[in-house]
């Protein structure tokens, strides 16, 4: 017996499939849950995101996400200036912030080969310290490297966020890179 398929629910499934991290039977659910189960969650969902895309864009001082050109920490005049954090997306910015460990600004870099180095002179200015809050790897080492070599005749400290064995988890757990981070930054007690 060969079954038919629903064109527009099939579309809807193919849609939720293409986001990241879902799955075939992750998106069958979704889609079944807006037309079957909650019609006004689903029509909520597809007014936000047709309203997220529309208005937000990316600060054009940082590259955060904003609904104005300045996004609310670049024109904030309380935060720390001379203090620059510099991360892989505007996504790491919530995280760092969701923390309330930091008070200074941001700068969102992607990839070297995005790096618009005027606009990256013209973000450090007045800056003292910048710090990489990059997760660990050869490719983002490298993008260390380069940045620190295009801004070292500037007076800036360049620093980076720890990295290690995050707490609670077993050491058979833990990838490689982390676990020789960890030895090597080890600390007296």
């Amino acid at each position: 017996m060969k079954h038919t398929k629903i064109e527009a629910f099939q579309n809807l499934v193919n849609a939720f499939e293409s986001f990241p991290t879902i799955g075939k039977k992750s998106a069958v659910r979704l889609a079944y849950h807006c037309v079957a189960i909650d019609s006004f969650a689903a029509m909520k969902l597809a007014h936000a995101i047709e309203n997220g895309v529309a208005n937000i864009q990316k600060c054009s001082k940082c590259h955060n996400m904003s609904e104005n050109e300045l996004c609310s920490i670049c024109a904030d005049p309380y935060r720390d200036s001379s203090l620059l954090c510099i991360v892989q997306s505007a996504k790491d910015i919530l995280v760092i912030e969701e923390s309330g460990q930091f008070d200074g600004i941001y700068y969102v870099i992607s990839e070297i080969n995005d790096l618009d180095e005027e606009h990256l002179f013209d973000a450090v200015e007045g800056v003292a310290e910048i710090v990489f809050a990059f997760p660990p790897s050869i490719a983002t080492d490298a993008m260390i490297l380069y940045i620190e070599d295009k801004l070292k005749n500037l007076d800036i400290d360049f620093t980076k966020i720890a990295q290690g064995v995050p707490t609670g988890v077993e050491l058979e757990n833990i990838d490689m890179i982390s676990l020789s981070r960890a030895l090597s930054g080890r600390i007296k007690i």
